[in-house]
């Protein structure tokens, strides 16, 4: 098979932005060209130092900055011997990283192929909306960092995601924007006559046409498909415009594209993987595609089948219902009846695949359920979702023990690199010494943490600190100013967030199982808490689905308290949550708050940024955290499952008021006579030994090296 994967595309894209700069700085064009330089110390800095202002209205697009920046701004770059200096030491050690030799368990003519809806890379590519696509950038960047040959599929979506602004009286209203992936660090495919490389996919009654982008992420090339193209119809042109199309038609189409679409667009560049890993249900037509596209003529579709399962894996990311899409068998029918008779396959075996129980005609296809039955390996993303989706998915083996069913569990892991804050950075590279971050998995690299002195690593908390509170300032004054909210309101958070001030941060998806509103629920102990002796601040954000109401609702009743002066000091509430901000809110907080109602959290990974960072948890033992909790390393409040859920929001009300007053609290502010709160330190320490290790991207790579992918 000839390979046309697209790298000259992109060295072709990255040559035609340096013809357009000074000579001088040629080095950036091409680093712009490959995401490495966001995770390398000085990397976004040195873009900055092109223009700082162009930099941030670009999103840190390295590609839009160079295009726009002022010809008088890059005369002054180009003539900066510190900013050359600096640069040609990123693009050395860039290349000296993309030369290394691949991981030598995979060969790199078979690697692996991971497929999935989003991807969180980096915020100037918004083709992400949450957890799941944070999981996915950083399992590529760290894929990248350990030489696996492996190679990544999604969607361009030209509109992304949708972007969030909360009007005065706390209601969110969405609102979508255009994205030109000519203005992105990408390129389009094209094959041996210099034209797009494309591929064809039915779906409904329409030949759809996708046009394929590469995308660099260190040593991983990322392809995403595009049917923005004239030769479509406006609704096929849709499939890839919005991520998570509320419009179930649209929803599933991407699904078929996604699945049979990308290894279509794999063969089409000449990439045969070893394995194919699906990360969450929506690709779980790639198995399907390649089973059929094997098979042999007059050949049984188990038989091919039984060939794709060996090559299939797949990572389920949700307990949720909401997040395993179901379809009544008429409408897959009529999405892929098309493609599968192209295919030389029946669409009603498809269907059988994805129903609980495969007779059953008036059952609904589950894309979950096609999934696990189309691969050879299925985990959950924590010890205790691998127990919550075995019993969740017990009916498609109903002859075994529920602890039998084929579905075990790889936690999952942060990229230490990019989610680390610079303060700690240089603070942990003194102390555990250089390369420390390629072993983040050994126990023994964070032994050390034990040795640095109680000042040291307080200093690099406060340091932290203090960058959030200047963040959180500036922009929650911008924010309420766009609100329409009065003056004096505007200016509280601005002049009395404080960076000596307990900071707790809760940042996350709003969907009611998070349970956003607990903090809330007795308007009088929270203004206490709020304005005390010991006062405490905290940080918002997070984006309820355009269609989930009672999630509003749920933004709309936290906005009800702010006629309370003690609020607008206090609490902050960020718009338009994204991966900007939650690196600075990960950093910056002394508290991660998470109080899912258990046993609804597969996972939950923004805790474990703040672990790299000594943030500390309070959080329900559920996902990650039933795993990482020891009693010393931070709080948790009780994780059982009750369905009645007034009770149980009520005992974890009661909980939470007693660890933030007894316990969190006082051991922020009881400082020693160096000023320093040696209890809090001591939990610091407990919680960088025990958990850096145990919930690094490091360690969750290499068990799916050992487990899922071996035998690639």
């Amino acid at each position: 098979m000839t390979m046309n994967d697209g790298r000259e595309d992109i060295r072709r894209a990255a040559t035609e932005l340096a013809g357009r700069l000074p000579d001088a700085l040629a080095p950036l064009a091409r680093l712009a060209y490959n995401y490495r330089w966001s995770w390398l110390p000085g990397g976004a800095e040195l873009f900055e130092s092109v223009d700082a202002e162009r930099f941030a209205l670009t999103q840190q697009n390295p590609v839009r900055l160079l295009q726009e920046a002022s010809t008088g701004a890059l005369r002054r770059a180009a003539t900066d011997e510190g900013l050359l200096e600096r640069a040609a030491a990123v693009e050395a050690q860039v290349k000296a990283d993309l030369d290394r030799p691949h991981y030598p368990s995979i060969d790199p003519a078979r690697p692996v192929a991971f497929l999935c809806a989003e991807y969180g890379v980096h915020v100037s590519m918004p083709i992400y909306s949450g957890g799941l696509g944070a999981l996915a950038g950083d399992l590529l960047k760290e894929a990248s960092d350990c030489a696996v040959p492996l190679v990544a599929v999604g969607l361009m979506y030209r509109k992304g995601y949708f972007r969030q602004r909360i009007d005065a009286g706390g209601w969110q209203h969405e609102y979508w924007v255009d994205t030109d992936p000519e203005r992105l660090p990408a390129a389009l495919v094209t094959g041996a006559d210099d034209r797009p490389l494309t591929i064809e996919v039915p779906i409904y009654d329409a030949d759809v046409t996708a046009q394929i982008w590469r995308v660099d992420v260190g040593r991983i090339p990322l392809f995403l498909l595009d049917t923005d193209l004239p030769e479509n119809e406006p609704v096929e042109r849709w499939i890839t415009a919005r991520l998570y199309e509320s419009d179930e038609h649209i929803r599933l189409a991407q699904y078929v594209l996604l699945g049979a679409g990308g290894v279509r667009a794999l063969t089409a560049l000449g990439i045969e993987p070893g394995v194919i890993h699906l990360n969450e249900g929506h690709a779980m037509l790639a198995p399907f595609q390649l089973a059929c596209q094997e098979l042999h003529s007059g050949e049984d579709l188990s038989i091919g089948l039984r060939a794709a399962r060996e090559r299939t894996v797949f990572t389920t990311h949700t307990p949720v219902p909401a997040g395993n899409d179901t379809y009544p068998p008429e409408q897959v029918e009529a999405a892929v009846g098309g493609l599968v008779a192209q295919l030389g396959c029946d669409s009603a075996d498809l269907i059988a695949l994805g129903r609980t129980h495969p007779d059953d005609t008036d059952e609904d296809f589950g894309v979950s359920q096609a999934a696990l039955r189309m691969s050879r390996s299925a985990n959950g993303v924590s010890r205790r979702h691998g127990e919550v989706a075995r019993e969740m998915w017990h009916s498609l083996w109903p002859d075994r023990p529920v602890e039998e069913v084929p579905i075990g569990y790889v936690t999952n892991g942060v990229h230490v690199p990019t989610w680390i804050g610079m303060a700690t950075r240089e603070l942990l590279d003194r102390h555990l010494g250089e390369g420390w971050m390629a072993r983040a998995a050994e126990p023994g690299t964070w032994a050390a943490v034990d040795r640095i002195p109680d000042r040291e690593l307080w200093d690099a908390r406060a340091r932290q600190r203090a960058e959030l509170v200047e963040r959180v300032r500036v922009r929650s004054a911008t924010e309420r100013l766009l609100r329409g909210d009065s003056v004096d309101y505007v200016d509280a958070a601005a002049t009395a967030f404080d960076p000596g001030t307990l900071t707790i941060g809760f940042a996350r998806r709003v969907a009611t199982y998070k349970r956003l509103d607990l903090l809330t629920r007795d308007p009088e102990w929270t203004l206490k808490l709020l304005g005390g002796d010991q006062p405490v601040q905290v940080v918002l954000a997070g984006k309820a689905h355009p269609r989930d109401e009672e999630a509003k609702r749920v933004l709309k009743r936290l906005f009800g308290m702010k006629g309370a002066e003690i609020i607008g000091k206090r609490v902050v509430f960020l718009d338009d949550y994204d991966l900007a901000t939650a690196a600075w809110l990960v950093r910056g907080c002394d508290v991660w708050l998470n109080v899912p109602r258990p046993p609804l959290e597969a996972s939950g990974t923004s805790g474990m940024k703040s672990v790299i960072n000594g943030g500390l948890q309070l959080s329900v033992l559920d996902g990650w955290w039933a795993e990482g909790y020891d009693g010393e390393n931070g709080w948790g409040i009780p994780g059982e499952v009750d369905d009645d859920h007034t009770a149980q929001d009520a005992r974890d009300v009661a909980e939470l008021h007693r660890l933030l007053d007894e316990e969190v609290v006082p051991a922020f502010y009881d400082r020693d006579e160096h000023g320093v709160p040696a209890a809090w330190i001591a939990r610091i320490r407990a919680s960088l030994t025990t958990l850096g290790p145990r919930f690094s991207a490091t360690r969750m790579l290499s068990e799916y090296l050992s487990g899922p992918y071996r035998g690639s």
